[in-house]
């Protein structure tokens, strides 16, 4: 049940805020991908189009202030990893299952599904927990709060004169998405509102709640999927195609984000009108959703009222008008070889061998699930199929939905990796390759482990779990296209 002295929202709320926005003159230079996608290489990218670059503020690195007074590490030649090993703030109890970190140190098509604030986040979970909040605050939560407030009163960002919903473009060559940014009502998993469709690990979150509430602010949005078809999205096209756009950029993925700002009252209650009885399902940003729910009881707990954390910043889509685009999430088993590998799936998994990855692929695109494709530094594939029946029911739980039983990483977390291999779904033992199979192979041909190359689920299969109150095995999915950061932040004052 929801706790009794939060409130509790009777629908699906978008409420308008004064956005931040950047002034710079390259908007594009100042934005980045999600931080959970941001590699140790990357930041320094970053940093080197644009020094204010919002990098800065979700991911901010522990260590000594260079003599400008910028921190050590933006001045710096990028030497490979950054420090993960600064405290997080002390946060009540969290879900404990869902993302996996990867090696610190590796390339940046190795790393990118595990920033280094997770990276962070997973070692202060496995030493035993989180640090003081005071510990946090110092640093490098701290530096993100002082160079926000820097920013703002030097002018580098800007907080809009009136409340908005924001429409979000996202287009390009086979790409278009058009969506809303406002702040969430935030609701409980049984209140059917907003719906998760991923479990979650307390790392990650005691990591964002540091940052968010060091900073008082959301800095970049989560990503939200409803079935609409209505009066808000016609009204979102008519914006996108007839009013000029705020903010115009073109990322070097040459896709063209734009954003519109609505402050009319009459629109904003259409909105809200219209989506007032919709459920949404969370694609991308489970960890700050959560965070946002922690922070929400922590600031009732400190404060006693109501206020701006009772919302959480997002984009919200229409799925039905705008599909996303759901790709698959790849394993790498650094500690299994792949001959270990295959010897022992042989034992209740039908194992095609392929002498390349290419045509291991081709085999695997055609093939039902659940299938897996194997691949190391041998240059060979494996594809895993028709698995035993026997073995496999008696490996999946009885208290899951056949649907979710189906789902191939719902056979991967409950049967391939502990009752083949004999390892449990964790950071340890199994490293996050979004995306990219070649990516994944290389990694694994590094590590002398094994790469599981994975079809993407089908989104009607995610809707559906999590219509049902279930949750997919952590990193099942990789919905997009996903919002850039920087484009509109969002503070608490």
């Amino acid at each position: 049940m929801a706790s009794p002295e939060l409130p509790v929202p009777d629908g699906l709320v978008l409420r308008p805020f004064r956005g931040v926005r950047f002034t710079v003159d390259d908007p594009a230079g100042v934005t980045s991908p999600p931080y959970d996608l941001i590699s140790d290489s990357d930041v320094q990218e970053l940093l080197d189009t644009h020094p204010n670059n919002v990098v800065r503020l979700i991911l901010p690195s522990p260590g000594a202030r260079a003599t400008n007074g910028a921190p050590a590490w933006q001045t710096a030649p990028d030497s490979g990893a950054r420090s993960s090993d600064a405290p997080a703030a002390s946060t009540p109890a969290a879900p404990t299952s869902g993302e996996a970190a990867t090696s610190p140190g590796a390339p940046s098509w190795a790393t990118a599904p595990s920033s280094a604030s997770e990276a962070r986040a997973a070692r202060e979970a496995d030493s035993g927990g989180a640090a003081d909040s005071e510990g946090a605050s110092a640093e490098p939560y701290g530096q993100a709060r002082n160079t926000l407030r820097a920013w703002l009163e030097s002018g580098v960002l800007i907080r809009d004169d009136e409340p908005a919903l924001y429409v979000y473009e996202q287009s390009g060559p086979g790409v278009l998405q058009r969506g809303l940014i406002g702040d969430v009502g935030l609701a409980a998993p049984e209140q059917r509102i907003i719906l998760p469709h991923e479990n979650v690990m307390p790392g990650p979150i005691a990591d964002r709640l540091s940052l968010m509430s060091t900073t008082q602010a959301n800095l970049e949005p989560i990503f939200l999927l409803y079935d609409g078809g209505g009066p808000a999205t016609r009204l979102v096209d008519t914006v996108a195609t007839t009013r000029p756009p705020l903010v115009e950029a073109v990322t070097r993925d040459g896709i063209r984000h734009r954003l519109w700002a609505i402050t009319d009252t009459g629109e904003i209650d259409l909105i809200n009108a219209d989506l007032h009885g919709r459920q949404a399902l969370i694609a991308d940003g489970h960890h700050r959703y959560a965070t946002y729910r922690v922070l929400q009881r922590q600031e009732h707990a400190t404060r006693g009222s109501a206020g701006p954390w009772d919302f959480g910043l997002s984009l919200l889509v229409d799925s039905t008008v705008y599909p996303p685009d759901l790709k698959a999430i790849h394993r790498v088993l650094p500690w299994l070889p792949l001959p270990e590998a295959i010897t022992r799936a042989k034992g209740s998994w039908q194992v095609r061998d392929f002498d390349s990855l290419e045509s291991g692929l081709e085999a695997l695109e055609s093939t039902a699930d659940p299938a897996f494709l194997l691949a190391g530094k041998s240059g060979t594939s494996h594809l895993l199929t028709d698995p035993d029946p026997l073995q496999l029911a008696h490996a999946m739980p009885t208290d899951r939905s056949a649907r979710w039983n189906a789902l191939n990483t719902s056979v991967l977390t409950e049967f391939v990796l502990p009752k083949v291999w004999g390892m449990q779904d964790d950071e340890q033992n199994v490293r996050i390759v979004h995306h990219d199979p070649w990516a994944a192979v290389r990694l694994a041909a590094r590590t002398g482990g094994t790469a599981v190359i994975l079809k993407p689920l089908a989104v009607e299969d995610v809707l559906a779990v999590a219509a049902e109150g279930e949750r997919v095995p952590r990193k099942s999915t990789s919905f997009g296209p996903k919002p850039r950061t920087g484009l509109v932040l969002r503070t608490f004052d």
